[in-house]
């Protein structure tokens, strides 16, 4: 296994995860739930990304690579969820009005997430948060797999 390409994929989701944190806490972005999901898999790179660095067993890396992909997977799911080519969880996107009473309607408002997943808080050349999250760590789950490749 390459050090140098295993230090990277790990500092790149850490990087990631300490961005998320700044949105939320310095930027006051509060994070939806498909958010949360997204921050999950770069937690368990950065920890193995570190076991494998420190032990040298190729399993390490494979469980970083494995996250990787998860969190960019979730990640491009999330911005189809934004744009609206998917549809996203009933927990945390708009539903139908329909026809329920008023007291369904109100339990519906009032049970409503304070931050959808169907809407885009930020982006930057287009691509929401949660697009880039998608891309870099599809980035990153490549850096792991070179790093799995060479010696």
């Amino acid at each position: 296994m390459n050090k140098l390409l295993l230090l990277l994929a790990t500092a790149g989701s850490a990087a990631m995860l300490l961005g998320a944190f700044g949105f939320q806490y310095i930027g006051d972005m509060a994070p939806c739930k498909m958010c949360i999901w997204q921050r999950w898999p770069h937690g368990i790179a950065i920890v193995a990304g570190l076991l494998a660095l420190a032990l040298k067993q190729k399993v390490f890396a494979i469980i970083g690579a494995l996250a990787a992909l998860t969190t960019s997977l979730i990640g491009l799911y999330h911005a189809g969820v934004e744009k609206g080519l998917f549809e996203g969880p009933d927990s945390c996107t708009s539903g139908p009005v329909g026809n329920l009473s008023a007291d369904e309607l109100f339990n519906q408002i009032m049970s409503a997430p304070l931050v959808r997943c169907d809407e885009i808080p930020w982006d930057m050349f287009g691509i929401s948060m949660a697009g880039w999250n998608g891309l870099i760590s599809f980035t990153l789950f490549g850096l792991w797999v070179l790093a799995l490749r060479r010696d």
